[in-house]
C-alpha cells in the first residue's frame, strides 16, 4: 500500500469514429454556418459542440476524430450527438459512428515529490534531459502507456485505451518510486 493515495484527473479523451461513407464537407459547412473548414490548410471541417465541450473533425472519407472528453462515455456521446446533429440539418447518414477510443490523458498527483536524478538512474525504460523537458519519460509495458512524471510529485499519463488502464499505470509506477525509496513526503 502506498503512504499516499493518488488524485487522478482525466483531461482528454481522444476517440476515432466512422460511418463508413462520403461526407460532403463544403454541403456541412453551408449547413452549418459555426463548422470550421479551410480544405487549403487542413483536410477536416471542425464541428465544436459546447455540450459536452469538444471538437470533432470530420474528414471527406467518413472518418472523425473527437477530441476534449472527459471520459470514454462522453466521447460516444459527442460523436453521437455530432451525428444527430447533422441527420437534423438534412445531411443523410445511413449507419451509426463505430467509435474507437484512442487515447486517455490523465494529470495525477501523487501528492509528495520525486528525485528525478536517482528514478532516471533506478527505472527501467525511462529517459531523463533536464536541459531538453523537466519530467522523466517512463514507458510501461503493461499496460502499454507514458508517464511523465515531475520532481512535483505530479505525473501525465498517456496512450491508455480504457480507464482501468490509467488506475493500473499509476498505481504501478507510483509503488515503484516507493519501494525503491524516489519519493520524498512533506
Amino acid at each position: 500500500m502506498t503512504e499516499t493515495k493518488p488524485v487522478i484527473a482525466i483531461v482528454n479523451v481522444v476517440a476515432s469514429a466512422t460511418i463508413e461513407q462520403k461526407l460532403d464537407l463544403v454541403d456541412i459547412t453551408k449547413k452549418f454556418p459555426d463548422v470550421e473548414y479551410h480544405p487549403e490548410q487542413f483536410p477536416g471541417a471542425v464541428f465544436r459542440l459546447k455540450t459536452p465541450r469538444t471538437a470533432t473533425l470530420l474528414f471527406g472519407s467518413g472518418k472523425m476524430v473527437c477530441t476534449g472528453a472527459k471520459s470514454e462515455e462522453m466521447a460516444i456521446k459527442a460523436v453521437n450527438i455530432v451525428v444527430q446533429n447533422l441527420r437534423k440539418g438534412k445531411i443523410k447518414i445511413k449507419n451509426e459512428p463505430i467509435v474507437t477510443i484512442q487515447n486517455i490523458v490523465s494529470s495525477i498527483n501523487l501528492g509528495g515529490k520525486v528525485n528525478l536524478e536517482q528514478a532516471a538512474r533506478t527505472l527501467p525504460r525511462s529517459m531523463y534531459e533536464p536541459e531538453q523537458f523537466p519530467g522523466l519519460i517512463h514507458r510501461m509495458l503493461d499496460p502499454k502507456t507514458v508517464i511523465l512524471i515531475f520532481a512535483s510529485g505530479k505525473l501525465v499519463c498517456v496512450g491508455a485505451r480504457i480507464e482501468k488502464d490509467i488506475h493500473r499505470s499509476v498505481n504501478q509506477i507510483h509503488s515503484l518510486l516507493e519501494e525503491k525509496n524516489l519519493m520524498v513526503y512533506d
